[in-house]
């Protein structure tokens, strides 16, 4: 595929990704979401049972800032150490750490209470959009991205690409599952994830095609 190509795919997917977060954020303010979110809490929280919530219990810790970190470290370290690739690490930095202040932001914009009806733990903060769905899109997302350009075959690319789109679907339902966001919010998340590593992505490569 040509930088050309990529270019274009990125910006779109960053426009798209930020007029369906705008969308979901006026139903969000306007409070014309609330069947959609009871629909689909309901039917997450219809599989409960003790294995399962074992199970969303641990995803949710996977997509915690403690652990966000350590994942990020160990990524810089071999960026740095293996691959020998600065701009990639910087790419990196600047898709985590943009997304988790963008997260904050958006959330003080909103300031949207958290739900309270059947909670398995206990979260504070504000609810929209989802920190933990916007930081695992963020940074699967550029896991795929990075990793795809040192990967040669379709089966590894393929494999790459199931992993980080299991780890995204299930950090977010996790959230949902565990009674501490809305489905909008995980939306939202997701959608603002997708603007900002889509915008960070665009930028990266633009400034790559600039250097040739």
């Amino acid at each position: 595929m040509n930088l050309k190509l990529q270019l274009t795919r990125a910006f779109f997917l960053s426009l798209a990704s930020v007029i369906g977060f705008g969308l979901v954020a006026i139903l969000v303010g306007e409070q014309k979401i609330a069947q959609f979110d009871s629909a689909v809490t309901s039917f997450i929280q219809g599989l409960e049972s003790p294995t399962m919530t074992i199970i969303m219990k641990f995803f949710t810790t996977i997509g915690s800032i403690p652990v966000v970190i350590i994942l990020s470290i160990l990524v810089l370290l071999f960026l740095y150490k293996v691959l020998h690739h600065r701009t990639e690490l910087i790419l990196f930095l600047a898709v985590i750490i943009g997304a988790a202040i963008l997260n904050q932001a958006l959330k003080f914009t909103f300031e949207r209470a958290r739900p309270t009806a059947h909670r398995l733990i206990q979260e504070s903060g504000y609810s929209f959009p989802s920190g933990h769905s916007m930081e695992a899109f963020a940074l699967y997302g550029i896991l795929a991205f990075l990793l795809w350009r040192h990967t040669s075959t379709r089966i590894g690319r393929s494999f790459l690409i199931l992993i980080s789109i299991i780890m995204i679907v299930i950090i977010g339902t996790s959230r949902i599952y565990l009674g501490v966001h809305y489905p909008s919010d995980v939306l939202g998340g997701y959608l603002a994830g997708g603007f900002w590593l889509a915008a960070a992505i665009w930028i990266y490569q633009h400034y790559m095609e600039s250097r040739k």
